[in-house]
């Protein structure tokens, strides 16, 4: 029975892509999958202080999709569904490149741990620490952080075909981000996904749950 209890876990998260209709929100199957996997990984290393919020980010919609998924998996809730940016660097309309170096202005893709909140030059901000070594272990380094930013919003992305770029951060619209950032700080999981193919076979994380 002891044994069983984490596959059942497991299985009822995963069902949930199906019952909150993720698929017709636009969040790849694939995404979601490898985030349940590097989820529990981390889970299992004693990383994670909550278990229950995982957040997905996926970079294979444009920016002026809503890319941000926030889920509670204990009680079965989308709770937040919203825009995001991605670096300046990494594209425009489309994130298609991705590094953990400083000053490169592009977002690092991979699995991050949500660490405490703070006010800096941007208000309210969230930080982040990398967990995948060479991928985006800069991250505290980088000052990559959740913030708010005026460019996230709907109205740019109409006019101009893309929503404003950040330096590398997941910048959150004005609106949102005191409460998306108030629920998910603290110990839980952030998964930056792309189908990027360097990404796919450099993560150990998800070469471990394979």
């Amino acid at each position: 029975m002891v044994v069983a209890a984490p596959a059942v876990a497991v299985s009822a998260a995963a069902m949930l892509y199906e019952q909150l209709s993720l698929d017709s929100l636009g969040l790849s199957k694939e995404a979601y999958e490898f985030a349940l996997q590097g989820q529990e990984q981390l889970a299992k290393e004693g990383k994670l202080r909550n278990e229950n919020i995982l957040s997905i980010v996926d970079f294979s919609l444009p920016s002026t999709k809503k890319r941000l998924f926030v889920i509670d998996i204990s009680s079965g809730q989308l709770l937040f569904n919203s825009l995001v940016s991605h670096g300046r660097n990494s594209g425009k309309e489309m994130a298609t490149s991705f590094s953990n170096s400083p000053e490169s202005y592009k977002t690092s893709l991979g699995f991050y741990v949500t660490g405490g909140t703070y006010r800096g030059k941007h208000g309210y901000s969230l930080r982040l620490e990398g967990e995948e070594s060479g991928i985006n272990d800069n991250a505290m380094e980088r000052a990559i952080v959740m913030h708010a930013a005026s460019y996230v919003n709907e109205v740019l992305g109409r006019k101009q075909g893309y929503i404003g770029r950040s330096l590398g951060c997941p910048a959150l619209p004005v609106k949102l981000h005191k409460k998306i950032i108030s629920t998910i700080q603290n110990g839980s999981c952030l998964f930056m996904y792309s189908p990027d193919t360097s990404y796919l076979t450099r993560s150990k994380l998800l070469q471990h749950t394979a």
